[in-house]
């Protein structure tokens, strides 16, 4: 990550081209059929992909102009262009469709082309019917002649476009050797507009799209690229002669909050209350830095924050604008959460006010999209992106921190003014996009933050299954080591924690706010099994169980219900039981005892969380092989009970094995189970109820 540049503090940016990863990477794909002109697209793609000073998220795009053969064996002359949902960091051949080039090139003599006739063209034309979409900007690579284009939202050029003079200042940093284009909205308009300007000056290396980006071409791929670099490097060699005291700063004299303790806040704050319906929660995901505090607690962020978006396509991810959180006291959340939500409510009063306006003007054609802010400004601290999933919150928080470097790096030299939002709307509300939202099916537990205790056999599989149904999952264990395993294998997190130690419970809970923002399911399930006649064991034994199957049930509920209460939108709570409670074993108190008390303790959670919108039921699960239920405890409770192993794990009314993942079931059940608390769930294939006939 290059350092936002003050007073020349950049590093410069170079060329990070390699012959021999070139030639290895051609002589790789080779093997596979894949031609030299397209290997060596994948790779300077990757290399600007790469570099998030040129590309973030899907904000660029390339192309080369080759020759390929139909399933008919017949040569065609195609483009192969960046499509839809492939990454430039790390695309690969399929990320390229191959479009044939003529009927593209045919769609220039047109006047207008709506962008639903646009990619039906683009998809008719394709060597293959199941590729992806290629780029919105398809055409404008296919009416310009030369072999490879390049396309990026590189930031250095962006701090200069994005100023009231920024096409003038353009024309002065590259000296006719770039043609400039007036800002269109993406799409044919913008392809012929392009076209235009090159055609006026043929000798131009590339092209600035004003308040958008930068292209540059080249009949090789290292040409196209090493353009892109050197175009890069003279409007970053502009930016190093801004002044170096960019933001004077704001007073701040009171301590701040911890970051663990606000972020529940602005995820109650920025979730949608629904009558009779889950809320809409979103993921947070905090940045800070010395640049990111700079931007946050600058004087003017009321002004220079609130201007929009630094190139257009991230309106989709960020909203046009942020919203600034009051400066978060320490020891005083309830001012901060009161004012917060004052200032949410504005923002979402003033989304909802632009949408009518611009809809009307669009015909009421338009769906709308929630209100609610994606960015969260908060100084003093930092800034969050926030986004329906772990990664979109991510995407969100890389953007806002482009955007600092941007605005930062723009007002160094002049004054940051991008587009106005009435340009933006059509971006924002694109009719391809809005078909989208149609067929879109978001998953029950999306948006939702899981925390679930113990990562053994059951531990893993819960966390599997809620991330399976759309949440974002931590995981704790006290081998710190196998929680990160079983995180890894659901891309969750992983945290050594002893859930015995309340202070161990209070800072892992933090690290799960700090990371996603919050709590909304807790999966109390850590446990160990203790055996013994009661009447022989010792109380250092008892006293051990009651610590780890009671006591720590509480301590991470407990911790848990504050976290919601911040939140102000509800939760479940599950903790998982023991039919011990119900239908003790022989030689099982030591375990059975604390277990009967968690089971009542769900019910009081029930009982005085109930108006809070907290739900709290229990799983019994029965003989599960897991870390509590070992091979030497299936044979030792075997033998208590007078049968073989396998009657033993088999011994109920269904005659099958519980398995974890049965028990993962009825865990993600009770999750989604908005009308239910108090409750337990029993999985024992009817162990119990045989037991009781």
């Amino acid at each position: 990550m290059h350092p936002i540049g003050k007073g020349g503090t950049r590093r410069p940016m170079h060329s990070q081209w390699n012959d021999e990863t070139a030639r290895q990477t051609v002589k790789s794909y080779a093997k596979n059929g894949v031609t030299e002109d397209v290997a060596l697209r994948v790779y300077t793609t990757r290399l600007l992909g790469r570099d998030p000073l040129l590309v973030l998220h899907g904000g660029g795009n390339t192309s080369v102009k080759t020759r390929a053969c139909d399933d008919l064996g017949q040569e065609h002359d195609v483009i192969c262009v960046k499509g839809s949902g492939a990454d430039m960091a790390d695309i690969e051949p399929w990320g390229l469709p191959a479009v044939k080039l003529q009927p593209l090139r045919a769609l220039r003599a047109l006047q207008t082309l709506s962008d639903e006739a646009m990619v039906n063209v683009q998809r008719l034309n394709l060597l293959d019917s199941g590729a992806p979409n290629p780029s919105v900007e398809t055409l404008l690579h296919a009416f310009l002649p030369h072999k490879f284009i390049d396309h990026t939202h590189a930031a250095a050029v962006l701090s200069i476009v994005d100023q009231p003079d920024g096409e003038t200042l353009a024309r002065e940093i590259f000296d006719g050797r770039m043609g400039i284009v007036p800002y269109i909205a993406p799409g044919f308009g913008l392809a012929k507009a392009a076209a235009d300007v090159f055609e006026k000056k043929p000798d131009i290396e590339g092209l600035i799209l004003h308040k958008h980006g930068i292209f540059t071409f080249g009949e090789t791929a290292r040409e196209a690229y090493e353009r892109m670099i050197e175009m890069v490097s003279l409007a970053e060699s502009r930016l190093r002669q801004g002044r170096p005291i960019v933001f004077p700063a704001r007073k701040i004299e009171q301590a701040m909050a911890e970051v663990a303790e606000i972020a529940p806040v602005i995820r109650g704050a920025c979730a949608i209350k629904r009558d009779n319906a889950e809320p809409i929660r979103l993921i947070a995901e905090f940045r800070t830095s010395p640049a990111i505090l700079d931007y946050v607690n600058g004087q003017e962020l009321d002004s220079y924050s609130q201007r929009g978006v630094v190139t257009p396509d991230h309106i989709i991810r960020t909203k046009n604008t942020p919203i600034v959180a009051p400066p978060p006291k320490a020891g005083k959340h309830e001012e901060f959460a009161e004012e917060l939500t004052k200032r949410v409510a504005t923002f979402v009063k003033g989304y909802d006010v632009y949408f009518d306006r611009e809809n009307k003007a669009a015909g009421n054609t338009k769906t709308k999209l929630d209100p609610m802010p994606r960015v969260v400004l908060v100084p003093g601290v930092g800034l969050f992106g926030l986004g329906r999933t772990a990664k979109d919150a991510s995407i969100t928080a890389d953007l806002a921190e482009n955007t600092v470097r941007v605005v930062t790096d723009a007002e160094a030299i002049g004054r940051y003014e991008p587009l106005p939002e009435s340009d933006l709307f059509a971006l924002e509300y694109w009719s391809l996009e809005q078909a989208k939202l149609k067929g879109a099916v978001v998953k029950p537990l999306t948006g939702q933050i899981a925390l679930v205790t113990g990562a053994g056999a059951i531990g893993t599989a819960t966390a599997k299954a809620l991330v399976a149904e759309g949440a974002a999952v931590a995981i704790l264990d006290i081998d710190g080591d196998l929680a990160k395993k079983a995180a890894a294998t659901f891309k969750g997190l992983g945290l050594q924690c002893d859930v015995t130690k309340p202070e161990q419970v209070r800072m892992a809970f933090a690290a799960v706010c700090e990371r996603f923002g919050g709590v909304d399911i807790l999966v109390s399930n850590a446990g160990a099994a203790w055996q013994g006649r009661i009447g022989d064991v010792t109380d250092e034994m008892l006293r051990k169980s009651f610590e780890l199957n009671f006591f720590a049930h509480q301590t991470v509920a407990q911790e848990a219900v504050r976290i919601m209460l911040k939140q102000g939108t509800g939760g479940a709570l599950l903790f998982n039981l023991s039919k011990q409670a119900v239908n003790p074993g022989a030689n099982f108190g030591p375990y059975g005892l604390p277990k009967a008390a968690t089971m009542l303790l769900m019910r009081q959670y029930a009982l005085d969380y109930g108006n809070d919108g907290i739900r709290s039921n229990g799983v019994n699960a029965d003989r599960v092989r897991s870390g509590l239920l070992t091979d030497d405890m299936i044979a030792a409770r075997a033998k208590a009970r007078g049968m073989s192993e396998a009657e033993y794990m088999s011994g109920n009314l269904l005659r099958a094995e519980v398995t974890a993942d049965d028990v993962a079931e009825a865990f993600v059940a009770l999750a989604k189970a908005r009308k239910t608390t108090g409750h337990i769930e029993t999985v024992d294939g009817g162990n119990i109820a045989a037991a009781l006939r």
